[in-house]
């Protein structure tokens, strides 16, 4: 969707196009009459980057002359897709760019798609930070964004005989138009080797120096990124750092016929950007996860506080003028690095320094799974981080110190809020070192931040109090409505005016009377028609699979996980399937059940599950007797650009995860924001979603997070009375054990299946009855076609709420204190 309502102005249009063959011919080096579809790409990519640096450079300067506060966010991922469209649309330039190429014989459509999507993150974690990037930027918060330029990313997911095999991510194979390489902008990082008291100076610092004679330096160099918000309001630096040896090349070795040995510290510093998640199953995969966590972090604060004595003298005014967001635990170690930074490097006295600290850092939590809060082993760190295990442990000592200080002597509760584990092998807690080192702690949905009160941080929060607050995750509507939906987006402007496109969190609500008028609901059912049409065609090309774009598309998409349970929906899957054998003449509602999302290359189980989800897809679509009413597919390689076909296309969108375990989920916003129906637990922001949709436009099903917790204190994970008490979960269960759908391999489900029977950790088969139920419920709304649209109509004009810039303003005033 443009933000256009006339056609472009002829002479911007000619400007645009000369810029364009300008970038091909000198910049790219081609001639217009024999460039490639890609050298059109990447020419177009150069000419819209140029309209964004004098808005980046003016806004830049601005923020020097106003001395604005800056926000620093710091992220593992960055899941940022393709910016082609994206930054041509929030400049305003869209029409004029497809007009520009059609001057030239060029289709805009098919350049576009040649972009590769910037292989920055996985999941939720990295789409949030890039939404709230865009936020910022369209809200005139002057912030920089910190994180890894991966070479390659997380992995390509190919599907070879319904198994996932990870392939190497080329997505910087052509370059990147968008990136500015800082090749001055670089900093040493250093790891391992030991630490050095040295003499006392007579100063009035409270601590002894210390001086950190590290073994091995790394190089982080900048690349950057500019990030233009909407309609051109600001744009911002998106900063990525890449790993470069201290010292390249040893001529001497290669000459004295080391070859492989001349380049072997260079290897192994580049290994540090090479790949985000690199398999943790090894002492060396821990090691480099840590060298990664630490390396962004430590170039980062390096660079912000450079930048801040630049521009104010002294770092004693550090809070003042800059705020610092953790995205999680994997910035967790920010906390001791700015310790030693201020402490060692700046010569700040510690009791101050760590005011400085708690002052300047704030942590978003983002799960409530064990295994998520990162911990590191004792003898990791103190190998790699020496220095700031020092710091951990004086951190550690003083804030017990305290505790006792205010007569709190409960060895349990000390242990808890330790920041050093002590029982199954010493480990350094982040989660806690965030939360104590930071001012503000916040969850990213209602239930998740009480439940952060009542489980993970109990203990921490019942000492500090005030810390935790809660602010629920968002999404960009530029991003998720306007470029996925062009066709949705235009029907909104159509009934509620230009301005929609500007406030769209508030005017979204304008379209409530719309809901009711069986004109609009036929314009809002043929957009999605339009829509699946297009998902039909790529399933088609892609799998080479037959789906009827009039059947309901059924929608399962985000990152395989047991607690997601994609394996509920397998399990529901089957047993449509047996049901419409049995009762072929039944009055059945066509359905097409999608899936896609990749598993961690580690992860047996989660792999397993892809592998189920293709075994039951071959047994369901090769079966006759089904006669088209259910099919299976599961499309390959998730990531931002299908997410963007696949989300206009769907009628229900599932999030069906184990109460208590999805902390917000945004997915689940982009399906609602598009009009699909959600099929879905009581957890993450499905509780908001419900209050602020309507539970009656929904379909809520399942254990609340409460029930869940109490069936885990009384240890009731055995399914086997439930099973017993379902036929058709039992048929299911066993269909799928007995090998129906692995006849080549009957075993291969036995242990699945089982593990189910007895350990059901995330209530899938007690969950599965009510989930049966509420499809029910599904097809009968979906029968009654004026309810269905209805509802649909409903979820889109009430999902104005769920805007990233809602959440960013949020942030804004009540942690960064930056609007």
């Amino acid at each position: 969707m443009t933000q256009e309502t006339t056609a472009p102005n002829a002479d911007e249009v000619a400007a645009f196009r000369e810029n364009v063959i300008s970038k091909l011919t000198y910049s790219i080096g081609k001639d217009p009459e024999h460039a490639s579809d890609h050298d059109w790409f990447e020419a177009v990519a150069l000419a819209t980057r140029d309209r964004m640096i004098d808005q980046w450079m003016d806004r830049t300067r601005q923020g020097y002359r106003e001395g604005k506060k800056r926000v620093y966010y710091l992220s593992l991922e960055f899941l940022i897709g393709r910016l082609l469209t994206d930054s041509l649309s929030n400049l305003g330039l869209l029409d004029v760019a497809r007009e520009a190429l059609a001057g030239v014989d060029v289709d805009f459509e098919r350049i576009r798609v040649l972009e590769p999507d910037a292989a920055l993150g996985n999941g939720g974690l990295g789409r949030l930070a890039a939404c709230f990037m865009e936020s910022m930027a369209t809200l005139g918060v002057a912030a920089h964004g910190y994180g890894i330029r991966y070479d390659h990313g997380l992995f390509r997911q190919a599907i070879v005989d319904g198994w996932q095999h990870e392939q190497t991510e080329t997505w910087l194979n052509f370059g990147n138009p968008w990136e500015f390489e800082r090749p001055e902008v670089s900093y040493l990082i250093g790891f391992g080797g030991s630490v050095a008291a040295m003499p006392s100076d007579g100063s009035s610092s409270d601590q002894p120096k210390h001086f950190w004679h590290w073994a091995e330096g790394v190089r982080a160099i900048a690349y950057d990124t500019p990030v233009v918000g909407w309609r051109g309001a600001s744009v911002n630096t998106l900063r990525l750092w890449r790993a470069r040896a201290e010292a390249d090349f040893h001529l001497e070795r290669f000459n004295a016929g080391d070859h492989i040995g001349a380049v072997a510290e260079e290897a192994r510093a580049e290994s540090i950007s090479r790949v985000l998640y690199p398999a943790d199953s090894t002492e060396a995969g821990q090691e480099l996860r840590l060298r990664q966590e630490y390396f962004f972090v430590a170039a980062s604060l390096q660079d912000l506080l450079r930048r801040h004595l630049d521009q104010r003298g002294t770092l004693m005014n550090l809070p003042e003028f800059a705020a610092i967001q953790l995205n999680d635990t994997h910035p967790a170690i920010a906390v001791a690095e700015l310790m030693r930074l201020l402490v060692d490097v700046h010569d700040v006295p510690w009791r101050k320094a760590w005011e400085l600290t708690v002052g300047t850092l704030s942590y978003t939590n983002h799960t409530l799974l064990p295994e998520a809060l990162e911990t590191w082993p004792v003898g990791l760190m103190e190998r790699l981080l020496p220095r700031h295990m020092q710091i951990i442990y004086l951190l550690n000592a003083q804030h017990l110190d305290a505790l006792r200080e205010r007569g709190i002597h409960d060895v349990n509760l000390l242990r808890s809020v330790s920041l050093i584990e002590e029982g199954h092998g010493r480990r350094v807690r982040m989660g806690n070192l965030a939360f104590l080192g930071s001012h503000c702690v916040n969850g990213v949905s209602a239930l998740h931040t009480g439940l952060m009160r009542e489980t993970v941080f109990t203990d921490l929060h019942s000492l500090y109090p005030k810390r935790i607050s809660n602010k629920t995750n968002g999404i960009t509507f530029r991003r998720w409505l306007y470029q996925a939906n062009p066709q949705l987006t235009r029907l909104l402007v159509d009934h509620v005016g230009e301005e929609l496109l500007d406030s769209p969190e508030t005017l979204l609500r304008k379209l409530e009377p719309c809901a009711d008028q069986p004109d609009f609901r036929a314009r809002f059912a043929s957009q999605r028609l339009g829509n699946k049409q297009l998902l039909a065609r790529m399933i088609q090309d892609r799998l080479g699979i037959t789906v009827d774009p009039n059947a309901l598309f059924d929608v399962h998409v985000k990152r395989i996980h047991e607690y997601k349970r994609q394996l509920l929906n397998l399990l529901h899957t089957v047993a449509l399937y047996q049901a419409i054998r049995s009762d072929p003449g039944g009055n059945w509602v066509p359905r097409v059940k999608i899936f896609a999302g990749k598993a961690a290359a580690s992860y047996h189980t989660a792999k397993l599950i892809i592998k189920l989800t293709n075994d039951i897809a071959r047994t369901i679509n090769d079966d006759p007797t089904v006669r088209g009413l259910l099919k299976v597919v599961f499309l390959p390689n998730y990531n931002v650009s299908l997410a963007e076909r696949i989300i206009p296309a769907a009628d229900l969108s599932e999030q069906i995860s184990t109460a208590g375990l999805e902390a917000s989920g945004t997915s689940n916003m982009k399906f609602a924001l598009n009009g699909a129906l959600t099929i879905g637990t009581l957890d993450g922001a499905n509780v908001e979603m419900c209050e602020q949709i309507g539970a009656e436009h929904m379909f809520i099903f399942g254990m609340t997070a409460q029930e869940v917790e109490a069936r885990k204190q009384a240890n009731e994970y055995n399914a086997e009375a439930t099973i017993i008490g379902s036929p058709r979960l039992n048929e299911v269960l066993m269909a799928i054990r007995n090998g129906a759908f692995s006849a080549e391999d009957p075993g291969r489900y036995t242990a699945l299946i089982d593990g189910l029977k007895w350990h059901d950790t995330f209530m899938v088969c007690a969950d599965f009855e009510a989930y049966w139920q509420a499809q029910l419920e599904v097809e009968a709304r979906w029968r009654d076609a004026d309810s269905w649209w209805r509802s649909a109509v409903l979820n889109t004009a009430r999902t104005g709420w769920f805007s990233s810039d809602r959440t960013i303003r949020e942030y804004a005033q009540e942690i960064w204190k930056v609007l």
